[in-house]
C-alpha cells in the first residue's frame, strides 16, 4: 500500500483519488481552498443556487464507468441526469434561430433545412461523417490512453477535409476549423453554430485545427445532460464517494513545493511549512504553478509537451435572479451569436473586450435552483481574456461588460431587464481564486493535427513519481476529460508501464 498525496481536490484528482483508494493505497488530498470541486462551484443567494463552472455534462459515461469501479452504487443512485432537448438554441445574428434536438443527427438536418433552408441539413450531415472519422481516429489516444511516447504521430490532421479545387492552383484542404466553415459549411449560420463549439470550449476558430470537428460530433451523438441540482452535486457525489474509499481530504492547505528524494517524488510541502512525505504525487492543479525541490530539475524535456505558456481563455459569468415564473416553453441552453464572432474571437484570446459577444444563456427547469415557482435563475456566460492581458479588477469595465452579456440575453429571455431582480458577476479573477489556475484560464480539450500543439502534458512527467491529473493534462479540459484522466493516472499508478489505457 502506497502513500499518495494529491494536489487539488478538483474532479479529475478526485477521479484519481477515489480510484487509487479502492487500488488499496492511503490517498490524501490537499486543496489550498476550503472546499472541493475546483471549478465546478456553486453560488446561493435569497434561494436561488447557480453552477459557477461547468453547467452541463458531455460523455456521462465517463462518471458513470467511476463511480462502477470505486464502488456498489452507480452514478445515478447519487445524482439525478436529465437529458438536455433540445440541446440548443441558436439565435443568429441576423434575427433568425434554430432549435437543435438532443442527441438526434436526423433531428439535427431537419431543424437545419428548416431553419436555414434546403440542404443545409445535408451539409451538416456531411461534416458530421468527416468530423466522426476524426472521433474514430483519434478516441482512443486522445481519451482512453496515456498520451504516447510517439505523440509526434497525433501533430497529423486526422479530419478528412473536403479537397477545395482552385483555378491554376493546387488543390487545398481546410486545415482550420474555421477554413471548414467557411469552405465546408459555406460560412453564414452553419459556419457561425460550427464556430461557436469551438469557442464554448475556449478555442478560436481561426486557429483551432480541423479535428475540433470532434467537438460538435460528441454533442450531437451522445447528448448533453443537466444534473438535478446543479453540477455542484455531481462534485458533492464524486467528493462523498472518496470519503467513503476512506480518501482524507485537507482544506485551506496549499501545497507549495514537490519534494524529490533519489530522483523521485517524495513528498510535499505546504505554506505552512509542513512536509508530508509519500511515495506518490498527483498534481490535479494548474502544473505552470508546480515547483520542484530542489529546484533546477526540467520536468518537461524539449522533446515532450509542456504547460501552455501563453495566457488562455477564461470566462466571464453573469447570475441572474429573475422573478417570474419560468416559461414552460423555455429552452434550457440558448447560444445569442455575436454579430461579430471573427472580432468577439480575437478578444478572447488578446482582448480588449469592445464588441458584443457570443452569450450561452442557461435556464434550467428545477426546482432546486430556484426560492418558488414565482422566481427564475438564469445564468449567462462568454469566452473572455484572462486577467492579465484585460484588468478584470476594473470595475468600469466588468459592469460595461455584464451589462453587455444581460443585453445579448434579452434576445432568448424576453423582459430581461424588467424581471431582474439582482445580479452576481464571477470575472476571470474569481475563477483564478477558485482553481488556483493563471489568469483563471480555462483549458480546452486536446486535440489532434495543428502541429501537436493542443496537446497537453502527459499524465506522467520527468520526475519519477510524480503524475499530472485533471484539465491541464492529458486528455485536456471539460469534465468528462478531467474524469478520464484522473482513470488514466489511476492505470498508471497501479498497473505500471502495462497500463495501456482504459477499457
Amino acid at each position: 500500500m502506497a502513500r499518495i498525496v494529491v494536489i487539488g481536490a478538483g474532479m479529475g484528482a478526485m477521479a484519481a483519488a477515489a480510484r487509487l483508494a479502492v487500488a488499496g493505497h492511503r490517498v490524501t488530498v490537499y486543496e489550498r481552498s476550503s472546499t472541493y470541486g475546483g471549478a465546478v462551484g456553486r453560488f446561493e443567494r435569497d434561494g436561488f443556487t447557480f453552477d459557477t463552472g461547468p453547467a452541463l455534462l458531455r460523455l456521462p459515461a465517463v462518471y458513470r464507468d467511476l463511480f462502477v469501479k470505486t464502488g456498489k452504487e452507480p452514478l445515478e443512485s447519487r445524482v439525478e441526469l436529465a437529458p438536455v432537448d433540445p440541446a440548443s438554441r441558436h439565435l443568429f445574428a441576423d434575427g433568425s434561430e434554430v432549435s437543435l434536438p438532443n442527441a438526434s443527427r436526423a433531428g439535427v438536418m431537419s431543424a437545419l433545412d428548416g431553419a436555414v433552408g434546403e440542404g443545409a441539413g445535408e451539409r451538416w450531415g456531411a461534416f458530421l461523417i468527416r468530423a466522426r472519422e476524426a472521433w474514430d481516429r483519434t478516441r482512443r489516444p486522445l481519451l482512453e490512453e496515456p498520451l504516447w511516447p510517439n505523440w509526434q504521430v497525433l501533430a497529423r490532421e486526422p479530419y478528412p477535409a473536403v479537397e477545395r479545387r482552385r483555378l491554376l492552383r493546387s488543390p487545398r484542404r481546410a486545415t482550420t476549423l474555421g477554413e471548414v466553415a467557411a469552405q465546408e459549411l459555406g460560412g453564414g449560420r452553419l459556419g457561425a453554430l460550427l464556430a461557436s463549439y469551438a469557442l464554448e470550449y475556449g478555442l478560436d476558430p481561426a486557429t483551432a485545427p480541423a479535428a475540433a470537428a470532434v467537438l460538435p460530433y460528441m454533442e450531437q451523438t451522445f447528448g448533453s445532460w443537466y444534473v438535478r441540482g446543479g453540477m455542484r452535486e455531481l462534485a458533492r457525489a464524486l467528493y462523498e464517494r472518496c470519503l467513503a474509499r476512506k480518501v482524507a481530504f485537507v482544506f485551506d492547505a496549499e501545497v507549495t513545493l514537490v519534494g524529490e528524494k533519489d530522483g523521485r517524488a517524495a513528498g510535499v510541502e505546504l505554506a505552512d511549512g509542513t512536509v508530508v512525505e509519500a511515495d506518490q504525487v498527483v498534481c490535479g492543479a494548474d502544473p505552470r504553478g508546480l515547483q520542484l525541490m530542489p529546484p533546477g530539475r526540467e520536468l518537461w524535456a524539449p522533446d515532450t509537451i509542456g504547460p501552455k505558456a501563453a495566457a488562455l481563455p477564461s470566462r466571464f459569468t453573469v447570475l441572474l435572479a429573475l422573478r417570474g415564473a419560468r416559461p414552460s416553453d423555455a429552452v434550457h441552453r440558448t447560444v445569442v451569436h455575436s454579430p461579430d464572432a471573427a472580432a468577439e474571437a480575437r478578444a478572447g484570446f488578446v482582448g480588449p473586450h469592445t464588441g458584443p459577444p457570443t452569450v450561452t444563456v442557461l435556464r434550467p427547469d428545477d426546482p432546486a435552483v430556484r426560492p418558488d415557482d414565482d422566481h427564475e435563475a438564469v445564468t449567462l456566460t462568454a469566452t473572455v481574456a484572462p486577467h492579465g492581458p484585460v484588468d478584470w479588477t476594473d470595475a468600469a469595465l466588468v459592469g460595461r461588460y455584464a451589462d453587455e452579456l444581460i443585453g445579448a440575453a434579452a434576445r432568448a429571455v424576453p423582459e430581461l431587464r424588467e424581471r431582474l431582480l439582482w445580479h452576481e458577476v464571477r470575472t476571470p479573477v474569481q475563477v483564478a481564486e477558485a482553481t488556483g489556475a493563471q489568469g483563471g484560464s480555462v483549458p480546452a480539450p486536446s486535440l489532434a493535427g495543428a502541429g501537436a500543439a493542443f496537446l497537453h502534458p502527459a499524465n506522467t512527467t520527468g520526475l519519477a513519481g510524480l503524475h499530472l491529473a485533471g484539465g491541464w493534462s492529458h486528455p485536456g479540459g471539460g469534465l468528462a476529460h478531467a474524469g478520464m484522466s484522473g482513470a488514466l493516472v489511476a492505470g498508471l499508478i497501479v498497473e505500471g508501464e502495462d497500463f495501456r489505457g482504459s477499457q
